[in-house]
């Protein structure tokens, strides 16, 4: 777990917060810049004019270090329990008159109240960032790797995701995260820069020295602790909500008479008939799948099961098959071998059927069929 601090920063107004008030970069004279200045004199000696030049003064453009971070999303992202590789996205502006490359530094908060009303109550697993190299504003694994920020051109931005892992904890709700930023020295491209550290400002200005001076604000606040003005680091927050905690599931139950030993059409509900027993579970939350949904019927009174009859499925058309695509499944607990998804089985002393159903996917049907005779 990260370290934790208390941040009672509007989340809507952290992008307000983390703006500069100094002049942009790219207007600015990059550090390091040689200006030299000489001064041209003319006079006069027994009324011939003469001229002469004075020394060179000459100092270098020092380092105005200056940047932005801040929350590049509207509220929190909606995820989900167990959802792999959930982002925060955030904008890194640099605003240096040089180029500079950036520490990243992903971080958990415990806040109670400030960014939005409620409680953080759970940790991101794993949680990392990683930079946009393709600029296309979406996390791409496998794509975005980099984990710092390398070579930020002067008024340039670039995207930085946070990204991990939501526990299935149950009781998760809200989960606050923040990028901190630290500047770093930059010109070695490939290569993570050592973090700055600003010249002394109580040793007078060298002329043939690049000093190092933090301008950058205070990204969230004067009166917070995420962050104080003119120390090299910004930070900016986040976090992750648990959108769904349970989906619309519901368990349709029909019978139909298959055959009664009389009646070729129209079977009826004879002693000695078999019947058909279809139940459907829906989901109707078309955006979060219902998983491990477990289903147990006791057979009814009067009706003996009728051995190796479950199959679990597609659904059919009502009144004409419950199951038209899936597997017939065994009447035993051994479910070693299975690897559709699907289990079920017989309990002959309680006169069970259970059956157990990995994944009903949002908007998805399964149905499970099993039969009985009337005694």
């Amino acid at each position: 777990m990260f370290a934790k601090r208390l941040v009672p920063a509007l989340l809507a107004g952290t992008a307000g917060l983390c703006a500069a008030t100094g002049a942009q970069a790219a207007s600015q004279t990059t550090a390091g810049t040689v200006i030299n200045n000489t001064a041209s004199v003319t006079y006069t000696v027994n009324g011939t004019s003469q001229s002469t030049s004075s020394t060179t003064a000459s100092f270098v453009v020092d380092r105005k270090v200056n940047f932005t971070v801040a929350t590049d999303q509207t509220g929190l992202t909606q995820v989900n329990l167990g959802e792999q590789n959930a982002v925060t996205r955030f904008k890194v502006t640099n605003l240096t008159n040089d180029v500079q490359d950036f520490i990243l530094d992903p971080d958990q908060q415990n806040i109670s109240v400030g960014i939005l009303p409620g409680t953080d109550n759970f940790d991101m697993l794993n949680l990392k960032a990683y930079v946009d190299s393709n600029n296309n504003g979406v996390y791409d694994p496998g794509v975005d790797t980099a984990t710092y920020i390398d070579e930020l051109a002067p008024d340039a931005s670039v995207t930085v995701f946070l990204v991990g892992n939501v526990p299935t904890t149950p009781s998760a709700l809200l989960a606050f995260d923040s990028l901190h930023v630290i500047v770093a020295a930059g010109g070695t491209a490939g290569t993570k820069g050592s973090a700055l550290v600003a010249t002394d400002l109580n040793l007078a200005n060298a002329d043939n020295t690049v000093d190092i001076v933090f301008a950058d604000d205070d990204s969230d606040g004067t009166l917070y602790l995420g962050d104080i003005a003119r120390n090299g680091q910004g930070r900016a927050y986040s976090g992750y909500e648990i959108g769904t905690h349970n989906v619309s599931l519901t368990v349709a139950k029909s019978a139909l008479v298959l055959s009664d030993g009389v009646n070729i059409l129209n079977p009826k509900a004879l002693p000695g008939a078999t019947v058909e027993y279809c139940l459907r579970v829906n989901n109707a939350t078309l955006t979060t799948a219902a998983t491990s949904v477990n289903l147990t019927d006791a057979i009814p009174a009067k009706t003996t099961y009728v051995p190796g009859s479950i199959s679990i499925g597609t659904p059919g058309v009502l009144g004409i098959a419950c199951v038209v695509s899936g597997s017939a499944e065994d009447d035993d607990t051994d479910d070693a071998a299975e690897t559709d998804g699907f289990t079920a089985s017989f309990d002959t002393s309680s006169k069970t059927v259970s059956a157990h159903i990995d994944t009903v996917g949002g908007g998805a049907t399964v149905a499970v069929a099993f039969k009985v005779t009337i005694d």
